[in-house]
């Protein structure tokens, strides 16, 4: 594997004018260039991107310790259109070999519709794949939390839209956190969050980490179409089944 030497040094000076819309973004960015000239990730890595879940996964290199470069760009209360935004700084900079997508539920959250999130996903590919066209882009399902359960119809209307779109791709991957997230009786099971009933506690992530290393081979190396176990869970759960692409 080799350094990320030729970062790509307009998207970092265009940090220093952002546009209104993505202004509260600008100390995030800048902690991320900062943390970059103190130790410039290597190329070929893992690299996680999205909202606060993301950014929260404190114990994320270690749960993933078989991968020799994983690199946390998540940053708190982020949307999917955000990440769009941002692909550049957050994803094709580093050139890596994988992307982990989470981001969606705060888009809903804003009042964005589930058919935004999609459309939203899709540039964040197109740019990905224009720059990285050999790099696996993993979308994670939204989750299902107690705070916004009322967003349960949205978050399954989207999680299928955005299942549908990545049967389309190549190098591609849905995992569907939002199954086991969920109880029997349709709920969302609160023994996975925090006090706030909308971010995840220790019993959250390991569940997301026994989910998601099924899609990361040993090395790092990305798990082909068909690696990945479904969860088996009951159906009154009302989840999607998860969806791996290769073509």
């Amino acid at each position: 594997m080799q350094n990320v030497s030729g970062a790509d040094s307009t998207a970092r000076s265009a940090m220093a004018a952002l546009p209104a819309a993505y202004a509260r973004w600008q100390s995030s960015m800048e902690a991320f260039a900062a943390a970059d000239r103190d130790r410039q990730p290597q190329a070929d890595g893992v690299l996680f991107v999205g909202s606060s879940t993301i950014r929260m996964w404190t114990d994320l290199r270690d749960d993933f310790r078989q991968v020799p470069v994983v690199i946390n760009r998540g940053f708190g209360g982020s949307t999917m259109a955000d990440c769009n935004y941002f692909v550049k700084n957050l994803v094709v900079q580093y050139r890596p070999r994988h992307v982990m997508v989470y981001a969606g539920d705060n888009d809903l959250a804003e009042g964005r519709t589930p058919a935004q999130v999609l459309e939203s996903f899709q540039s964040f590919v197109a740019a990905v794949r224009t720059a990285l066209p050999q790099t696996r882009i993993s979308y994670i399902s939204i989750k299902p939390s107690p705070l916004r359960a009322g967003l349960l119809p949205k978050t399954r209307e989207a999680n299928a839209l955005l299942a549908d779109y990545v049967r389309t791709l190549p190098h591609s991957d849905y995992i569907d956190i939002f199954t086991p997230m969920m109880q029997a009786d349709g709920t969302p099971r609160g023994v996975l969050f925090g006090a706030d009933r909308l971010h995840m506690n220790d019993e959250g992530y390991d569940l997301w980490r026994s989910v998601i290393s099924s899609y990361v081979g040993e090395g790092g190396s990305s798990v082909q179409a068909g690696g990945a176990p479904a969860v088996s869970v009951p159906a009154a759960a009302g989840g999607i089944v998860k969806v791996s692409a290769e073509r």
